[in-house]
């Protein structure tokens, strides 16, 4: 690679699940640019973002620490400004860092260190509820409407991401670009829903080429606690007909390959520029999208289809055409931007990042490291911390209370994640190695005060503020 720092092109989406992709198998959906990306660089089998929700998981990236390092609890908790983030640290180093459309950046500093915002953030406008904890568990006023309003059409989110796709195109092909090594963020609002995409895209899929979710019989009745929560607060326990999961299924398909172009038109772009040999490509997401498995839409759980992300490095210097199955997660593809930018591994030390730098893995080395993630979730549809870890086969998820709650997983035997067997005799040891673990990293007790004194403060600023008028 050459001595000077490559520009790093950062294409984040919302709400992608990569099993939804023909890049790691799904025989329906279209992905053909993220399968030329796969042949160009590296490709992350077993991704995850660090908490499945949007504003958790983007505060996490925006500094390459835990959530509960910064207090990034829910989608109503702002970043502090004086918070230490990857485009500071980037712009400290003379790259233009410019953000073109979503990063769900809510409170009065919707930068972080950007330069500037090149497209609207459509969501870090939006007011967030808050759901306190010390109230329970309660349903909507009425079941999620998500899947009946799925279909072909245009919304202000479609609006939003193709004015964020030209948006980078002009500062892609802006000379400008030459002065200096620049860092283009492009936040993609879909396959987030409302599902509802463009033609061509939904007539791609519906209706002859779409599913239904794998939900073996019994299924549901047997959730594990959380899921049933989750399934309660969000107003998910009305039956869909299979006719209306497939059209909702397909337009999500569709939205998949909506994205999918705007990855090509970006990477073609580059190409045109002269650009593509000096600058490394990411392409990742937030978190996931259940899409109906488990009985459930949306995120905020760990199964896989929420807690994994896509995750595809392309560059200068960037092996081509591997495939890496070990465990990593978002706050490692910080600490990955910031040794590619030049920063030294004590210098990302001191700024305590939680990650650790995939470089040598993009480069050929063989697979190292712990192979082993840490995620958490202390948002709505849930009254009590929770937290993941994810070490080789096994995944365990916990959930503070009591009693306590256990779900584990062999995900070698059990990649659906039907069978849990955290009160298996033969998988006691395993349970309690993977919690010793967990513990040493997160402390369930601490980070509940936390939460709990953080919803306090911020229903009293909303009081004080006016409740009718949003604030954060």
């Amino acid at each position: 690679m050459d001595s000077q720092p490559p520009n790093l092109l950062v294409v984040m989406t919302d709400e992608h699940g990569p099993m939804f992709s023909g890049t790691h198998g799904h025989p329906l959906v279209e992905t053909p640019a993220m399968d030329r990306l796969a042949a160009d660089g590296v490709t992350f089998g077993a991704a995850y973002c660090n908490s499945p929700l949007c504003v958790p998981s983007r505060i996490s990236f925006m500094t390459g620490r835990y959530v509960h390092h910064v207090a990034g609890w829910d989608n109503s908790t702002p970043l502090p400004s004086d918070a230490l983030t990857w485009p500071w640290l980037l712009r400290s180093r003379g790259y233009d860092v410019a953000l073109s459309g979503k990063m769900h950046l809510i409170g009065p500093d919707r930068l972080h260190g950007f330069t500037r915002q090149l497209a609207v953030d459509l969501h870090a406008r939006s007011y967030h509820e808050m759901f306190p904890w010390n109230e329970g568990i309660h349903p909507p006023p009425r079941s999620w409407e998500g899947v009946d309003r799925a279909g072909p059409g245009t919304t202000e989110e479609i609006e939003a991401d193709d004015l964020a796709e030209r948006a980078a195109l002009d500062y892609l092909r802006d000379p400008a670009r030459r002065a200096q090594p620049f860092a283009l963020c492009v936040g993609l609002i879909a396959p987030h829903f409302p599902l509802v995409v463009p033609e061509p895209y939904f007539s791609r899929y519906y209706p002859g080429r779409t599913d239904l979710p794998n939900l073996p019989p019994g299924h549901l009745e047997h959730l594990p606690p959380a899921a049933q929560r989750l399934r309660t607060a969000f107003g998910l326990q009305r039956d869909h007909s299979p006719e209306q999961l497939r059209r909702a299924r397909a337009a999500y398909y569709g939205l998949v390959s909506y994205v999918d172009d705007k990855l090509a038109r970006l990477r073609a772009c580059l190409e045109e520029q002269d650009l593509a040999r000096s600058t490394v490509v990411i392409h990742t997401s937030d978190h996931g999208e259940m899409l109906g498995e488990h009985g459930l839409w949306r995120k905020s759980t760990f199964y896989e289809q929420a807690a994994r992300v896509p995750l595809q490095i392309a560059g200068p210097g960037i092996v081509s055409g591997r495939r890496i199955g070990q465990a990593v997660s978002l706050v490692d593809v910080v600490a990955t931007m910031l040794d590619l930018a030049g920063f030294s591994k004590d210098e990302r030390e001191s700024w305590r990042l939680d990650g650790q730098s995939l470089l040598p893995l993009l480069r050929g080395d063989a697979a190292s490291g712990a192979d082993e993630v840490f995620a958490e979730y202390t948002a709505h549809g849930t009254d009590r911390a929770r937290a993941m870890l994810r070490s080789g086969r096994w995944k365990l998820c916990y959930n503070h209370g009591d009693p306590p709650e256990f779900e584990l997983y062999d995900l070698a035997t059990d990649p659906g994640e039907f069978t849990n067997l955290a009160d298996e005799p033969s998988a006691r040891a395993t349970r309690a190695a993977l919690f010793e673990r967990l513990l040493a990293e997160w402390d369930p007790v601490a980070v509940t005060a936390a939460v709990l004194q953080s919803q306090r403060e911020r229903w009293l600023i909303r009081r004080a503020h006016g409740a009718a008028e949003p604030i954060f």
